[in-house]
């Protein structure tokens, strides 16, 4: 099958995960471009950051027109984690492609775990959860976050910890600043899940534009790959509140613990033959 045609169809496939589950979803994307184009980490992450990084922009811009972004939250994450995704993408291209694999299914596990657990409460009003000894509280007078010395120290760790995995293995951060999010602040999970959309699509930026600068993106590849995307992602929203659900979190839970086993073997498969 043609290379390109295979880029659109995983592109499309990897947009309708993102519709369906949110801004973790893209995590697959690095992985599906490994084993079906034969990629290693490197070459396969600038790609996946500049998919995780048009699609996030897109919902986000949906989502501030609903005023559910906090725009100067998600400013200073997305600078902070500007200021340490060039240096994952730095590491990425010295880094043994079997060391980045590896690493990367790690983090595949951690996530499919995280989200099948959170599945699971699902139906315990998990969406409202507020934490009152959070060190980021919501003035309820102005609505606006309070910003204590322990409020930027929590944000920043946040940004420094998504900027760096997103440059490092072409992933979007949302996996690491929702959870942080929900625990750090007492805001609603909308607000959250909005927010991690526009600090995903800030810091995918950056990375994006050194990626480009030490030429590590592939285009031909890369814009088939973002035209499925999108579009997947778009065609994902039509349907995203019918089928979203405990299930569907289970599912692809299941499916990023298969995919992160199937790294796992290839690596001890290329090993064996060395």
């Amino acid at each position: 099958m043609d290379a390109n045609l295979i880029s659109i169809l995983l592109g499309s496939f990897t947009g309708i995960v993102l519709a369906l589950t949110g801004a973790g979803g893209t995590i697959i994307a690095v992985p599906l471009l490994m084993f079906s184009l034969d990629l290693t980490v490197a070459q396969a992450a600038p790609i996946g950051l500049l998919a995780v990084g048009l699609s996030a922009a897109i919902s986000a811009l949906l989502a501030f027109r609903q005023k559910r972004v906090r725009y100067r939250a998600a400013s200073f994450i997305a600078l902070i984690g500007a200021l340490t995704s060039p240096a994952g993408i730095w590491l990425a291209q010295h880094l043994p492609n079997i060391s980045l694999t590896l690493l990367f299914a790690g983090v595949l596990i951690f996530v499919a775990q995280h989200m099948f657990r959170q599945s699971m409460h699902e139906g315990k009003n998990a969406m409202s959860i507020q934490h009152s000894a959070s060190p980021c509280q919501v003035d309820k007078a102005s609505g606006r976050l309070i910003w204590t010395m322990p409020c930027f120290r929590a944000l920043a760790l946040s940004g420094t910890t998504a900027g760096f995995l997103s440059g490092l293995l072409g992933v979007g951060g949302g996996f690491v600043i929702v959870p942080a999010l929900r625990k750090i602040t007492n805001l609603p999970i909308l607000s959250i899940m909005a927010t991690s959309l526009a600090i995903t699509a800030l810091i995918a930026t950056t990375g994006v534009i050194s990626a480009i600068a030490i030429g590590a993106m592939q285009w031909s590849m890369a814009l088939f790959f973002c035209t499925g995307t999108i579009a997947g992602m778009l065609l994902g929203r039509i349907f995203a509140e019918r089928l979203a659900g405990p299930r569907l979190q289970q599912g692809f839970a299941t499916l990023a613990g298969g995919i992160a086993l199937a790294m796992i073997a290839k690596v001890i498969w290329i090993t064996s033959l060395t």
